[in-house]
């Protein structure tokens, strides 16, 4: 509800209760303790409003978001590492399919480390950015089937009692940031041209 329309139905409303309540009073009494009620009103609905604003404002992006929730401490590492950080933190929006820290624990061993290496930061971003669709997708738009990544390559969505991407189930749906949203998966997607 517009902020507007909100201090309006709250004046209206706290001087019907008034006026109700002062009936046998005279005049000036009841027009006093209205306007000391219609004030009261009015900050208590700006401060609601204002505590809105600094909650939307606290909304991060993708990475802060990310960073935040500390469950995804290697897939911020590694976005770092590929130096997709600053696109990540850009207007997008993006869609992520974000796998946990424990998805990645369960890599092949060595895996990570390898991919973490300056000379394979070209491979890392093509995993990284396999996990992202342009657009912010809330699971209520997903349907079964393909969907191109920002890779270029596509993962295949499967809607049924649930949601999986290629395989991995997504464990909690519609992370809303600034910038896009966040669906936690349980695995690692790889594309087709990993090795």
């Amino acid at each position: 509800m517009p902020r507007r329309l909100l201090i309006l139905f709250a004046l209206a409303l706290t001087l019907g209760l008034t006026v109700a309540a002062c009936g046998g009073d005279d005049d000036e009494s009841a027009a006093e303790t209205v306007a000391a009620e219609v004030e009261e009103a009015q900050e208590a609905v700006e401060e609601a409003a204002d505590a809105t604003e600094e909650a939307v404002e606290e909304v991060g992006d993708i990475v802060d978001t990310a960073v935040a929730a500390g469950t995804f401490q290697t897939l911020v590492a590694a976005v770092t590492a590929a130096e997709l950080a600053e696109t990540l933190k850009g207007p997008g929006p993006f869609t992520v399919f974000a796998p946990t820290d424990e998805a990645f624990v369960a890599l092949p061993e060595g895996t990570l480390e390898e991919l973490l290496l300056p000379e394979n930061k070209g491979q890392l971003a093509g995993i990284l950015t396999y996990h992202v669709v342009g657009g912010a997708v809330l699971s209520s738009d997903l349907s079964s089937g393909d969907v191109a990544t920002v890779n270029g390559e596509e993962v295949t969505i499967v809607v049924d009692g649930g949601v999986t991407v290629n395989g991995a189930t997504v464990v909690t749906a519609d992370i809303e940031t600034s910038n896009g949203v966040i669906h936690v998966i349980d695995a690692v997607l790889l594309p087709p041209d990993a090795s």
